[in-house]
This record gives structure tokens, C-alpha cells and sequence, in this order.
């Protein structure tokens, strides 16, 4: 069993800085790094005011400067944001940067809402969707590198990612059919076999209520973003407000597709997964270090 981290660049509390977060980023890597930890991936978000982490092949540069070992990279640069040949020359930057340290994650999504999706000048975002088969493609035959690039992708995506020979990102634990479409379907491109990287929250402690308790802060933004259309800071869990019942069933549903518990319970779970991005933000700093040397760990020797 392998570990990654996608570190989405999370404000905390109403105190952080945008340098307080970014440099608490490239922290981040290097705490993981030294536990063995294979890929430090960051994310893109714009007009997130609890999430900094606005240019991700900007940070994955600092990341890599910041680091030695570890691999580095993007999940994602979200390519409807951008034009294919900027993103190939980012992504080209930071291969002749750190040659042999690259991943790039390319997803689909646009802008979280409309004034979003108006400031990045995007147009109808169901157009957007059909013309990213052929924006990825174009971007693909602007690269002259080696680099190795994902999709993060579902049920409904795996087959572009098969089609075209990249790896793949899956979210959430319940994917085991997607996995299998996925393979079932891969053909040779840049890659020879399929590769399959699952996505997903974790949270370790020494009791499983402890672990929850990790995962709590970010779920409860969540929820509050689907009601106010902002995502905020992270707050300490002892601090969060009492949710509404909406806003409490969103928190559950969160909870669904993460893992959590002890050692033990954390384990059985992810097994069978291979090699797991570890996600999700956590107000609990200390309490994440520690579920990661947890994590560390259960890795193969």
C-alpha cells in the first residue's frame, strides 16, 4: 500500500494569511516527504475565499523547490480555466524544473459559480464539458515531455482516460466499478497499463471518534457552502456551529465517502485500494501529522 497527499491549500480559522497557508503547504510536503510518502499533489480553486491555492502549477513549483524526493505536481489544473497550450507549458516548466518529480493531474470542472465562471471568462459551462475530449487532446500534442498525466475522473469519465492510455484519479472509495471499466477499457498511449490512484478523505486517530472529529471542520464547510454558495476558513472543531438539518444530512454524506477510524479500522478499508491520494483539509494540524505517521506506517516495505 502506497500514500500520496493532495493538499487543497485550506484557510484556517480567521487568523491565516495567504502566506501563512501556502508556506504551511510546502511544511506540509516536506513532513510527508520524510515519512516516505510517495506524490505531494495541489489542487486549483478561484474565488474560494477559505482556499488559497488559486495556480497550482505555481505552488507545485515552490513545493518542488521546497523538497528533494518526494514527487510533485497538480490534481488538478482544471484545463476549461485555461488555454491547451498554456497548461502543456506549465506543465513542460515543471518537468524541466524537476525532471522525473511530475505529475500532472488535469481535470474538467469550471468555476464554482457564475461570477466565478464570468471572471475566468468561461462560457456555458455544458459546452465546456463537450469541449474537453478535444481541448485535453490538444493539449496532449502540445507536450514534448514524458511527464506522467492523470484525469481526475468518475464513472462517467474513466473511458477518456482509458481511450487516450493516462492514468486516473477516482474519488471516493466506492469506485471499484470505475476501476474496472477502466481497465477494461485501457489502451496503450503514455502510459503502457492502466494506472489507478483513489482519491479520497482520511483520517487516523486512536479512537475512531477522534478521527471523525478530524474530518468534521471541512464537512461542515462544505455543507455551508452548498447553502451560501462560499466555502470559508476551517474552524476548530469545538468551534463549529450547530448545523442545520440540511446542512447536518450534506455533513453525512460527506462522512460517507471518507475513511476514518482507528489503525485497524483505516487499514482493512484501504488494502485493497493500491495507492490512495489523501485528501480533505483539517483545522487539527497536529492531529493530521499524526494520521499521516499512522498512514506511513501501514506502507509496503
Amino acid at each position: 500500500m502506497r500514500f500520496s497527499v493532495l493538499d487543497r491549500a485550506n484557510a484556517i480559522g480567521g487568523s491565516s494569511t495567504t502566506a501563512d497557508v501556502l508556506q504551511g503547504v510546502i511544511d506540509h510536503a516536506r513532513h510527508v516527504e520524510a515519512l516516505g510518502f510517495d506524490r505531494f499533489l495541489v489542487a486549483e480553486h478561484h474565488g474560494v475565499p477559505g482556499i488559497p491555492g488559486t495556480q497550482p502549477a505555481m505552488l507545485a513549483t515552490a513545493v518542488g523547490a521546497g523538497t528533494s524526493r518526494i514527487r510533485v505536481g497538480t490534481a488538478g489544473i482544471m484545463l476549461p480555466a485555461h488555454q491547451p497550450l498554456i497548461v502543456a507549458e506549465q506543465i513542460a516548466t515543471l518537468e524541466a524544473l524537476y525532471p522525473g518529480r511530475v505529475d500532472a493531474g488535469i481535470g474538467s470542472s469550471v468555476g464554482f459559480t457564475a461570477d466565478v465562471r464570468a471572471a475566468l471568462r468561461q462560457g456555458d459551462p455544458a459546452e465546456l464539458k463537450k469541449a474537453y475530449p478535444a481541448d485535453l487532446r490538444e493539449m496532449l500534442g502540445h507536450l514534448d515531455t514524458a511527464t506522467p498525466i492523470w484525469l481526475l475522473a468518475g464513472f462517467r469519465s474513466v473511458h477518456l482516460a482509458a481511450e487516450l492510455g493516462l492514468g486516473v484519479i477516482l474519488g471516493g472509495p466506492n469506485q471499484v466499478d470505475a476501476a474496472d471499466l477502466y481497465r477494461r477499457a485501457f489502451r496503450p498511449g503514455l502510459i503502457d497499463a492502466p494506472q489507478v490512484i483513489h482519491s479520497l478523505n482520511v483520517a487516523v486517530a486512536d479512537t475512531t471518534d477522534a478521527a471523525r472529529d478530524l474530518l468534521l471542520p471541512e464537512a461542515w464547510a462544505q455543507a455551508r457552502a452548498r447553502s451560501t454558495g462560499v466555502f470559508e476558513a476551517l474552524l476548530p472543531v469545538d468551534e463549529l456551529p450547530v448545523p442545520s438539518d440540511a446542512e447536518r444530512r450534506r455533513m453525512a454524506q460527506t462522512l460517507e465517502m471518507a475513511v476514518w477510524g482507528t489503525p485497524r479500522e483505516v487499514e482493512k478499508q484501504l488494502r485493497v485500494m493500491g495507492e490512495v491520494l489523501v485528501t480533505g483539509g483539517m483545522s487539527d494540524l497536529a492531529g493530521r501529522a499524526r494520521s499521516e505517521e499512522q498512514l506511513a506506517e501501514m506502507m509496503d516495505a
